[in-house]
């Protein structure tokens, strides 16, 4: 009888709108090492990044697991679901990247044995600390992924395996960028809590960017160095990225900030598109022939 009850229950619960899990077909091996604008300095930040995803997310999924049974709302609790979907893709495609790039002159494993000491550490703080550090990292991966969708000319010099890549998680990362932050208003809505560890991963993200990306120029400086022309163009859309992202960093702080506040829904489309007709992306196909039959 418990076994029927669960299933009804399950079958009953509401499907998240707009956000869908989806399989990443890619090859991580065709993608050259300075992927992004041919520039050392923005390519390494990038697989950077990439290196903290897999152990990333899925703090992210723990986190949110933590407290998923405080939620009594049913269209939350499938919003739940999806996240905690996509993030595992997430973590899988990133693994297989990560995977394909280690070599013996460039070595992402001491810094994510470093990574996964960090994350027992944090998975032993209260879970709400654990909820609001996902709220803070989704609102900068969301304002990432938008910054990465806004820019198609910067996305033009990419190698079609990493658009593949990098597009799709920009995507689900904005679909599913409010689900964290619900969780938390729902289970706690401290924002004062909320602000001040907003504060303290700025401060620890950016510092974990900057000397991962270092660590991996200097791995592969014999490659790196002489691009300067590379590395001054990247050097400027670091510097143009981080001043055009300020206003919307700092839309975190704001009395009554929701991450929905921000639409995205032309360039999501735009890039949803793009990925079924011309990189002929097998999920986002169906996905558009859904929408055309519907």
């Amino acid at each position: 009888m418990t076994v029927v009850t669960t299933q009804k229950s399950y079958q009953n619960r509401p499907k998240a709108i707009g956000i869908t899990v989806r399989k990443l077909q890619f090859n991580p091996k065709a993608i050259r090492r300075h992927y992004f604008a041919n520039s050392p300095v923005m390519s390494h930040l990038l697989t950077a990044l990439s290196s903290t995803f897999p152990i990333g997310e899925q703090f992210f999924v723990h986190s949110v697991r933590n407290v998923r049974a405080q939620v009594s709302d049913e269209k939350l609790q499938a919003q739940i679901a999806a996240f905690i979907g996509q993030e595992a893709m997430h973590s899988k495609a990133h693994a297989e990247f990560n995977d394909a790039w280690r070599t013996h002159d460039y070595n992402l494993d001491r810094f994510q044995a470093w990574l996964g000491r960090k994350d027992n550490y944090v998975k032993n703080l209260h879970p709400k600390i654990q909820l609001a550090i996902t709220c803070a990292f989704e609102h900068f991966t969301a304002l990432l992924g938008g910054y990465i969708l806004r820019h198609p000319e910067v996305l033009s010099t990419l190698d079609e395996d990493a658009v593949k890549l990098w597009v799709w998680h920009a995507i689900e990362e904005i679909e599913h960028r409010a689900v964290a932050f619900d969780v938390y208003q729902h289970v706690y809505g401290d924002d004062k809590i909320r602000r001040m560890i907003m504060r303290s991963v700025t401060t620890g993200f950016a510092s974990l960017t900057f000397y991962s990306g270092t660590k991996l120029f200097m791995q592969d400086r014999k490659k790196s160095l002489p691009k300067v022309g590379g590395n001054l163009f990247g050097s400027y859309l670091l510097a143009k990225m981080f001043i055009q992202l300020v206003p919307e960093y700092l839309s975190y702080y704001k009395k009554n900030f929701h991450p929905s506040e921000i639409d995205y829904t032309d360039i999501v489309q735009y890039w949803k598109q793009q990925l079924a007709e011309e990189y002929q992306v097998e999920s986002f196909q169906s996905e558009q022939s859904v929408m055309r039959y519907s």
